[in-house]
């Protein structure tokens, strides 16, 4: 905004990468979670169920929601959000972070 007004909005990049190391407990933990919701309908919950007992990535993205990292943060408000979950099978936990690898290669300058 060129006139020195700053917007309401602000947009927040995070990206975890999560290390699976107890697969059925994952999986566990994301079933209880989808029984839980009672807002699901019986359909959606059968389809959810189905695919987070085939993918662990299926069952982070039932246990981790954005609101939860948020919530608390003092004079803000979360207006939308979005999220995916994917398996990684190139990424290396011993290679060195790169950010320009990631996109963040404008934060890491201090420009984002």
């Amino acid at each position: 905004m060129s006139n020195g007004e700053t917007s309401r909005f602000v947009r927040l990049h995070v990206e975890l990468i999560m290390e699976v190391t107890d697969a059925g407990q994952l999986t566990g933990a994301a079933l209880e979670r989808i029984d839980g919701d009672t807002s699901l309908p019986d359909e959606e919950r059968r389809q959810s169920r189905e695919t987070v007992k085939e993918d662990p990535a299926e069952a982070l993205a039932h246990l981790v929601d954005p609101f939860d990292l948020v919530t608390a943060v003092p004079g803000a408000e979360l207006a939308q959000a979005s999220w995916s979950s994917e398996e990684l099978t190139d990424y290396d936990p011993e290679a060195e972070w790169d950010a320009a690898e990631w996109d963040l290669a404008d934060d890491a300058d201090g420009e984002g």
